[in-house]
């Protein structure tokens, strides 16, 4: 049955719930309380984990919620040596599985107890995988979608009706979703409202239940409230369906001194020169207009604030096109671009050579970049990776 997360709660068990379908279908891994302080997403799935024990349904396929940093959502603690949701690297992981590194944090503990769960699925049950890691944010926000920029991603997302963001995987090192995208399923994050909050539970539930919908786990028809739970997630929204994509990190460093100006929201509009925070006694303002993104109102975080952008349609219509007939291979024909190993996911750009470099040219085609060094930038590619033909027969697809 599913447990209650309370303030009084001693226990928490890493599976959350298991579903197994009457027939074969796509199999879904819920994630919630990666970070500690956010409970939603465990008490999403708690709730629709025990809704299915009770009335079954006709379900395809195989759901799974996994609990994500046990101790720290015990202790309401976004974490409690070091961000879970940052510590998904592979050498660090080689080097914690070879005993090369003995010394180990919380979090890994956690990190290889998640990572054994995942590997255990991938081997029991064959794709298609959607992976989706529930969160919530220390302000005020409209629940929104992240995702690494694969046409798969985009395709499932869409059928959500919350906005969407591109591009946070260039400023954010070691999540979740970055590592399990590498093995090239559906991945997303949901963010799903403010810290705690009812309405972050109940968006929470029903994103759940659309993700069992559109994947074609569930029927429609099947989920007695599924009209319910999409219009109060569109009218949560705000209607906004647009995507967008990360454009600035203002970066906190441990030890710092940080508070944001109380009051400030995500997706607010604000203007250059705004007031936004205070950092080692010294102001921040806003270095030009745009739109403020997870603005931070909680005392761990690495991140001040993002800045985002709307994406026009154009763009992601041009971007598509030019994935399907694969124009990335002329870029290393280009000086200061070449390909870093025969699979050819990955470019590295001379920056020395590559003075015409242009972020906007990469990500049209699916690439996100990230430092090398002081002259040279690696380009990952989501394209090649992500296993489209698993996918081809799902309805949203």
């Amino acid at each position: 049955m599913a447990q209650a997360l309370t303030a009084n709660a001693t226990h928490l068990k890493r599976i959350l719930g298991h579903i197994k379908g009457r027939e074969p279908g796509p199999v879904h891994v819920f994630f919630g309380g990666i970070h500690g302080n956010e409970p939603s997403g465990v008490q999403a799935l708690q709730e629709v984990f025990g809704e299915l024990q009770k009335n079954p349904l006709p379900i395809k396929g195989h759901i799974y919620g996994i609990a994500g940093n046990i101790p720290a959502l015990l202790q309401n603690k976004r974490y409690l040596e070091k961000d879970l949701n940052r510590t998904w690297f592979r050498e660090d992981i080689t080097a914690l599985e070879s005993g090369e590194r003995t010394c180990m944090t919380s979090e890994d503990k956690e990190m290889l107890e998640i990572l054994g769960v995942i590997r255990d699925l991938l081997k029991a049950h064959e794709a298609p995988f959607y992976f989706i890691d529930f969160h919530t944010t220390s302000s005020k926000t409209l629940p929104f979608i992240t995702i690494n920029d694969a046409m798969i991603n985009r395709k499932f997302a869409r059928k959500f009706p919350v906005p969407i963001i591109l591009g946070i995987e260039e400023y954010l090192e070691g999540p979740v979703l970055n590592f399990i995208n590498e093995f090239g399923y559906v991945s997303l994050g949901f963010e799903s409202g403010q810290h705690a909050s009812e309405e972050a539970r109940v968006n929470s539930v029903a994103f759940l239940w659309m993700s069992l919908v559109f994947s074609g786990a569930l029927e429609k028809e099947d989920v007695k409230d599924f009209s319910t739970y999409y219009s109060e997630l569109k009218q949560s929204a705000a209607h906004n369906r647009n995507f967008y994509e990360i454009t600035e990190r203002y970066a906190v460093e441990p030890g710092d001194s940080y508070e944001m100006v109380p009051g400030f929201y995500s997706f607010e509009p604000v203007a250059k020169g705004t007031l936004l925070a205070s950092h080692n006694e010294q102001t921040v303002v806003a270095e030009k207009g745009g739109i403020l993104f997870m603005p931070l109102y909680q005392k761990q975080g690495a991140e001040g604030y993002f800045m985002i952008r709307r994406i026009p349609k154009w763009v992601l219509a041009l971007s598509a096109g030019l994935r399907k007939v694969r124009a990335d291979h002329l870029l290393a024909a280009l000086p200061g671009v070449s390909w870093k190993n025969r699979e050819k996911a990955q470019l590295v750009v001379n920056l020395k050579v590559a003075r015409f470099y242009s972020k906007a040219i990469f990500h049209l085609l699916g690439y996100r970049s990230r430092i090398l060094d002081r002259d040279r930038i690696l380009i990952n590619n989501r394209e090649k990776v992500a296993r489209n033909e698993l996918y081809e027969h799902a309805p949203w697809y």
